[in-house]
C-alpha cells in the first residue's frame, strides 16, 4: 500500500511547514545581506535546517509508528522511512559543506586578511 501525503485536518499540522519556510526565509535573507563570510556560512546552515524540518514534516504520519514491518499488523500507519533517510543524508551533507566552507573562509582570511566579500579585490577581474 503506497503512503499517502498527510492531510492537514488541523492548523497545528501546518506549523512544521510554516516553521520550515520561516527558517529558509530567514537563512536566505541573512545569506544575501551578510557582510561577513563566517556569518554567511552560519546563515546557510540556518536555511539548511529548514530543509530538515520540511523533510520531517513531509514524512510525519499521525499515529504512525516506526517503519519496522516485522512486528506490526498490516494496515498500521507508519512514518515515511524515505523522508527520514533523506533528512539524515541532508544532515551529513550539510555538515560536510559547512566544514568545507569554513575551511575556505579561513584560508581566504589568511591570504587576504579579511572575511568581507566586498573587500576581496584580488578576486575581481
Amino acid at each position: 500500500m503506497p503512503l499517502a501525503p498527510p492531510v492537514p485536518d488541523s492548523p497545528l499540522l501546518l506549523l512544521p511547514y510554516l516553521a520550515a519556510g520561516w527558517m529558509m526565509l530567514v537563512g536566505t535573507y541573512g545569506l544575501v545581506t551578510s557582510r561577513n563570510a563566517v556569518h554567511a556560512v552560519g546563515c546557510l546552515g540556518v536555511a539548511q535546517s529548514g530543509t530538515y524540518v520540511l523533510l520531517l514534516a513531509v514524512g510525519y504520519r499521525r499515529g504512525g509508528t516506526a517503519p519496522f514491518f516485522v512486528d506490526i499488523p498490516p494496515g498500521t500507519p507508519v512514518v515515511d522511512p524515505i523522508a527520514q533517510a533523506l533528512a539524515l543524508t541532508d544532515v551529513v551533507v550539510g555538515a560536510a559543506v559547512t566544514a568545507l566552507l569554513l575551511a575556505l573562509v579561513l584560508q581566504t582570511a589568511k591570504r587576504h586578511g579579511t572575511t568581507d566579500p566586498d573587500a576581496l579585490t584580488g578576486l575581481r577581474g
